[in-house]
């Protein structure tokens, strides 16, 4: 028979009343709520970074190819949208690479592994850029014009479309225009309206009509404010370029972690010299920057609850050996060593913590999924990019907050059972 087990048993499902009683539940609270918030911060962080990375990513791919002159000049700059290397980079399923040995988050000097990444390139557009002033009756304001074609991923944008519709992108050149509701209001533009659009080519202005066919709000204030949607074909025509020139082509992955590598495969071994690719947390880089804040956040967090709840099982298990005093003196008397008695108290701990982190884990997760079904915790979306904290069930996460706060924990407590080998058997013995 495991003693110590069997003892730890009795006493955590002892039903007599006693204060450690009021203690215990105290610390399956502190648990419970720590490990909770824990939960939801993850839940809530990583649903941030998915949102809006999804957002951004959505809209502008993951990487642009331009004319490497293109950031020195103020004059548009067209690549071909037929080149020979646009297959070159849809064919790409997979890359192997070189990657340093790690030991324990150290990297082994000269050591490499080869790995390989997630997925490729999922799809590949083409885009032109222009910009004008768009005018009506009673307004004007500047605006920045992006022009797709038929191989535009419409899967994403129509999920943002607030009123009227897509663009439809046939033989026929449209003259459809989609934008924001933040330039909307300010315009005080409605679908169906027709609009003027003025660009400047080589002094000379240019005027062209567009229909307002849909009006869109990605929550993205500094970017919706700027631009909007119209067929590729007319946005060439406003700049006076041939049907093949294109301001630069979007490369969407299969796996946002294969970035890096593929960019800098693309660059240096796919692209001609004249080509620049460029990935958009780099090419916008205030959101993504504002991103990695939040992973701060999230540690900081973290770290405090589990302080919080190591600080309040030492103080339980502290007061459960200190109540049971004579009967750590009756065992010690009866031949139990210090380490088996200490054993008791650490199991009876071990309950504790697996009841604290039961009753966290279904109150986290509760308010997690009423969360991510209702939306009843709403955010200010011109600060936060969302009108909503939006929850993401990561559930590797999760389940390694859990581990991690059942060890990390019950680890800790090996040293206040120290205590019971300063406890004599007779001294404690004399008075019963």
């Amino acid at each position: 028979m495991n003693l110590p087990h069997f003892v730890a048993k009795r006493i955590a499902f002892s039903k007599s009343r006693s204060f450690t009683k009021v203690i215990v539940k105290i610390a399956i609270a502190a648990i419970a709520l720590s490990l909770s918030i824990m939960i939801l911060t993850t839940m809530i962080i990583s649903g941030f970074k998915n949102e809006i990375s999804t957002k951004v990513f959505g809209f502008w791919g993951h990487i642009h190819i331009t004319d490497v002159n293109v950031n020195r000049s103020f004059e548009q700059i067209p690549i071909s949208k037929s080149a020979e290397y646009i297959p070159n980079i849809e064919d790409i399923e997979w890359l192997e690479y070189q990657t340093p040995v790690k030991v324990l988050g150290y990297e082994l000097a000269g050591r490499y592994t080869t790995t390989r990444t997630n997925g490729g390139v999922k799809h590949v557009q083409p885009f032109v850029y222009t910009a004008g002033i768009i005018k009506t009756k009673k307004d004007f304001g500047a605006i920045q014009l992006k022009g797709v074609d038929k191989k535009f991923d419409w899967d994403y944008l129509p999920n943002f479309i607030i009123e009227g519709e897509s663009l439809d992108l046939k033989d026929d050149v449209s003259s459809g225009i989609i934008v924001s509701s933040i330039t909307a209001n300010q315009m005080q533009l409605k679908v169906g309206q027709r609009i003027k659009i003025t660009t400047l080519k080589n002094n000379e202005s240019l005027n062209r009509a567009f229909v307002v066919k849909g009006i869109y709000n990605t929550g993205l204030e500094e970017y919706d404010k700027q631009f909007a949607i119209i067929d590729m074909r007319k946005a060439q025509g406003m700049l006076q370029w041939g049907t093949d020139d294109v301001s630069g082509i979007e490369v969407f992955l299969e796996d946002i972690a294969d970035l890096d590598i593929i960019n800098e495969y693309l660059y240096n071994d796919v692209v001609p010299s004249r080509i620049y690719t460029e990935t958009i947390s780099s090419k916008f880089p205030s959101i993504f920057e504002w991103l990695k804040l939040q992973d701060i956040n999230e540690n900081l967090l973290l770290y405090l609850m589990i302080i919080v709840a190591v600080i309040n099982m030492i103080t339980a298990l502290l007061i459960l050996i200190l109540e049971r005093t004579h009967m750590i003196g009756l065992l010690k008397a009866l031949g139990s060593t210090n380490w088996q008695i200490r054993k008791i108290f650490l199991y009876n701990a071990g309950y504790i913590i697996f009841s604290g982190i039961i009753v966290g884990n279904i109150l986290g997760l509760g308010i997690g999924y009423i969360q991510y079904t209702t939306h009843f915790i709403t955010l200010d979306e011109a600060s936060y990019y969302l009108s909503y904290a939006p929850i993401l069930f990561n559930w590797k996460s999760i389940i390694l907050i859990n581990i991690f706060c059942f060890l990390f924990t019950l680890i800790f407590l090996i040293i206040p059972t120290y205590l019971v080998t300063s406890i004599s058997p007779i001294k404690t013995l004399r008075f019963e």
